[in-house]
């Protein structure tokens, strides 16, 4: 027992390794000093044979070895941290540690005073959140509740449909006294400032979309894959960008083509079926759908 308790802690460093991308950062995330880590790799290394690390201009490169001892380990860090949070509380009992994910509007624009008040109510609760537009994956327990903004897949999850969320374009009223209003769908995209993804592919909000021609980055003048700096950009006047209609109104932001342009996105709650029986699950996932309905009906056009 003593061996694999040592094995298991060379592969939490090699872990936060992996996580970190260098040993200064996964000796602060592990608590170590850099030299212990360190000699926690070397020690992995001797165990396993090969190198697990080059360091090249580009700095710390993991090997093919490391890259295939990855999944595992992130499997085993998964079910680790849901061990641990199952040990905080007993499941008929409300104290304890909940998990949640969010993509990054929702959990910066959106979820801020809704966990606010539930933890008010249940101050016994530790609530971490897991900010990505990632789907992180319940089965393996990265989370223990998962906002989507997609209709689940897995049948071991038990997930609840909130709504529909409601998108259009809009642009800042500054930016509309500039540049004036478009006439229709070919003027917006070829007559003013679109802000818009680069390199990510949103092949599921493709499908839902028709503006008569592809879209791709091509079509955006300012492109970034991160929508909280989508929203920034458009809040700051930059140009015209989608948004959700309650997000919009919040902002005092000027509709564009309303009636030629739109689409929506589904939000479910999800949870691993395991955990029905878990208090601290239901009063989370009870609250989030209560309020998380009351951010769906701010957001129809």
């Amino acid at each position: 027992m003593a061996n694999a308790a040592a094995d298991w802690d060379l592969f939490q460093s090699l872990h936060a390794v992996l996580q970190a991308g260098s040993f200064s950062g996964a000796a602060r995330a592990r608590g170590l000093t850099q030299p212990t880590l360190g000699r926690h790799i070397e020690a992995l290394e001797q165990k396993l044979g090969g190198a697990l690390f080059l360091r090249s201009p580009r700095g710390l490169q993991p090997t093919e070895l490391a890259l295939a001892l990855a999944p595992h380990l992130d499997e085993m860090a998964a079910t680790v941290g849901a061990a641990l949070r199952d040990a905080t509380g007993p499941a008929d009992g409300s104290a304890g540690c909940v998990r949640l994910t969010a993509s990054e509007v929702l959990a910066v624009e959106v979820l801020p005073p809704i966990l606010k008040d539930f933890m008010e109510v249940h101050p016994e609760v530790e609530v971490e959140l897991v900010v990505s537009n990632e789907l992180e994956d319940l089965m393996r327990r990265e989370a223990d509740i998962a906002i989507r903004m997609a209709r689940p897949t897995q049948s071991a999850l038990v997930a609840r449909r909130i709504g529909a969320i409601h998108f259009g374009f809009y642009a800042t009223p500054g930016y509309v006294q500039r540049n004036g209003l478009p006439a229709d769908l070919d003027d917006l995209a070829d007559g003013h400032t679109l802000i818009g993804f680069d390199r990510i592919d949103p092949k599921s909000i493709i499908d839902t979309i028709d503006i008569g021609r592809p879209i791709n980055r091509d079509l955006f003048t300012f492109k970034t894959d991160n929508q909280l700096a989508q929203l920034a950009a458009v809040r700051a006047g930059l140009g015209v960008g989608a948004t959700t209609h309650g997000l919009a109104r919040r902002e005092g932001l000027v509709p564009i083509l309303p009636n030629a342009f739109g689409f929506q996105l589904e939000v479910w709650i999800c949870m691993h079926e395991s955990l029905k029986a878990s208090r601290r699950m239901r009063l989370m996932s009870d609250h989030l759908a209560d309020r998380l309905k009351a951010f769906v009906a701010e957001n129809q056009p």
